[in-house]
């Protein structure tokens, strides 16, 4: 996996576990794109501070996935909720449109998106 995109998951999960000043960083570096020296210009900080806070955040957001798993957890809950979708359409094929196979993929459909 990408790392943006790892720390971005990891982020949305555990973002609000870490001090403003943290998230501020690692928004303003993974989400709006600026450079170091950029962000450290903005807060008026060093470009060297800037990157400590990152990798220390990066650090502290991997640390929090090793112990409490909730990125590995949702990705296997989307993983099943895929495969349970699949079942339903296989159901539908094979059986017709059955309204509760429309209101199992609803449910499913909602869950899926609050996850």
């Amino acid at each position: 996996m990408d790392k943006t995109l790892r720390m971005s998951l990891l982020f949305d999960f555990y973002g609000p576990l870490l001090t403003d000043r943290q998230q501020d960083i690692f928004q303003l570096y993974y989400n709006d794109d600026l450079s170091l020296g950029e962000i450290a210009e903005e807060l008026r900080i060093s470009r060297q501070a800037v990157y400590d806070t990152l990798r220390r955040v990066g650090l502290t957001l991997e640390e929090f996935e090793q112990k409490l798993g909730l990125v590995q957890k949702d990705q296997e809950r989307q993983r099943l909720y895929g495969e349970i979708l699949g079942l339903v359409n296989q159901l539908r094929s094979q059986c017709g449109e059955l309204p509760a196979l429309q209101g199992i993929e609803e449910r499913i459909q909602k869950a899926r998106g609050a996850s």
